[in-house]
Parts: structure tokens; sequence; C-alpha cells
């Protein structure tokens, strides 16, 4: 069985003060790429993880082989698969590669062990690994609040194509908001508008109302994100520009796919991490099955 699992990118990411648990207030409208990872599942053999190329994690370090053992755990079943996961989402660029994986995961068990995909323990698993997790399993576009695991609206998803850059080095989440918290900030807009733009579906309106109130923490800890929204922002055809999460990787929304592979090559010129891609409207799906 081969699972598709999509990165991510944040139109709006609007980050409120830390609470006494240090967790903090977030909504978030999600949009999901149709550029991403492959999870292949093969049944009926022992219990076995791989991960190409290797990202230096051990196996019960990395989201998607807890998220099998979470599975494994919450419906009473012997896990005789193996999972062999496709990276293609960079790690530490806010794309959500890590929590798309686990989503493709529960997806792909949940098929293997004939649950139904509405089945809310399936949605409990989810929540269980992570904020992003739940929200892969639907994919499209949709708007998030509490810690950015609390779905309070499906939207219209966007109907564009999107350039993708990343610097090289990344950024951890966790410096990313400590960053944030000694910058401080002011109180952030409702996504309002940027809802009624997509709903009529107006890319121009779009672009103009991203938002991610993260960008100064995450610039200040790599200064190249400001290098990399520039070149994107001044690139012909695209329409706005924002990072991706908390970075260290951005995105450019764009007029026609030309522009965001022109986008892409220039950045690569720069020796930056590129790719052009559109939105997608699902999220994680299971592609083949034996």
């Amino acid at each position: 069985m081969r699972i598709f699992a999509p990165a991510k990118v944040n139109l709006h990411l609007a980050v409120g003060s830390a609470a006494d648990d240090g967790y903090h207030e977030v909504t978030t409208v999600l949009q999901a790429l149709a550029f991403g990872d492959t999870v292949t599942i093969t049944p009926g053999t022992a219990f076995g993880f791989a991960c190409t190329p290797d990202l230096g994690l051990k196996p019960e370090d990395n989201l998607a082989c807890r998220a099998a053992k979470a599975m494994a755990a919450a419906f009473d079943r012997s896990l005789d698969v193996a999972i062999a996961l496709d990276k293609r989402v960079p790690s530490g660029a806010g794309l959500g590669g890590g929590s798309a994986d686990a989503a493709a995961v529960i997806l792909g068990l949940a098929k293997l062990w004939g649950i139904e995909e509405s089945d809310a323990a399936l949605a409990k698993v989810a929540r269980g690994l992570g904020a992003d997790v739940p929200f892969f399993l639907m994919g499209g576009a949709a708007l998030y609040r509490g810690r950015g695991d609390v779905l309070e609206r499906i939207l219209e998803p966007l109907q564009a194509s999107l350039v993708v850059v990343k610097p090289a080095e990344p950024v951890p989440t966790g410096q990313a908001y400590a960053a944030f918290d000694l910058l401080g900030s002011s109180a952030p807009p409702e996504p309002d508008a940027l809802i009624s733009a997509l709903g009529s579906g107006d890319l121009r309106e779009v672009g103009r109302n991203l938002y991610n109130n993260l960008t100064p923490a995450s610039v200040g800890l790599v200064p190249a994100i400001g290098g990399a929204l520039r070149l994107v922002w001044e690139s012909h055809g695209v329409v706005g520009a924002a990072l991706a999460g908390s970075g260290s990787a951005v995105f450019g929304i764009c007029r026609r796919p030309a522009d965001a592979r022109a986008c892409a090559e220039e950045s690569r010129r720069a020796g930056l991490w590129a790719v052009a891609t559109r939105a997608h409207h699902a999220g994680c799906v299971v592609e083949t099955t034996a």
C-alpha cells in the first residue's frame, strides 16, 4: 500500500502569548500542497521501519513510527507490517512533513485493518501525536484554533500554483516560539479577509492577506529567511509570499504554473532548496493497494 503524505503551508498563522503551561494560543489557516512524502506499508511481515534518506533518527523517534505504535495500542492490533518512508519534504522547514507522515501511517493502517476513516478513534490517535496531524487526515484548507489542533471550519481550498523555497539552515520550532516570546507581538488580525478571498477565488486578495507573526522571530534565528522572502516576493507572477509555519521555508502564491517553476529555478541558482507545486484539495491519499 502506498500513501501520499502532503506538505502544508500556513496561509495565516497568528500566535498569541504563552499560557501558564507554556503553550500558545494559535489561530491558523492550513493549506495542503501537492508536494509531499510517500509512505509504503507492506503487510504480512515482522514489524520494520525504514526512512530514506536516513534522517539520523532512531525509528522510535520518528513520528511515523510512533504513529504505527499508537495505532496498534489504540486498536489492539499486532504490527505485522513493514513501513518505508520516502522523504522529500525537508525537515526544519515548517512544512509539516513529519505530521503528514504520521497521518499517512494512521490512514494506511486504518484501511489495512478495515477501520472507517470517519472513526473518531483515528482523530484521537492523531491529536495525541501532534497539533498538525489531524489536519492531514482531511487536508484541503481549514481554520484551526486552540493550540492549532481545534478544527473550527473547513474552508474553500486555494486554487493556485505555489513555489516553496528553503534556506539550508532549519528553524527548530521550540527556538522560534522562545524568540517570539522575547520579542513580543501586538494583537494579531483575524483571518476573515483571507477566508473571504479563498471563498471568492480572488488570488490577489489571498496573496495580500497572507500573515505569519512568527516571521520576525524566525528571521532573527535564520537571517537567510529574509533573503529567501525577498527573492520570492520579487519574482514575476508572485501575488503574495510568507513564512511557512515557523520556517525556515517560505512560499509564494503564483499566477501561473510557469511563474512557480521560474521562481523555483531562480532560487536553486541562488543556492536554495526549492520546488514548484500547487494546492492540494485533500489530505493523505492511498494511491495504490496490492
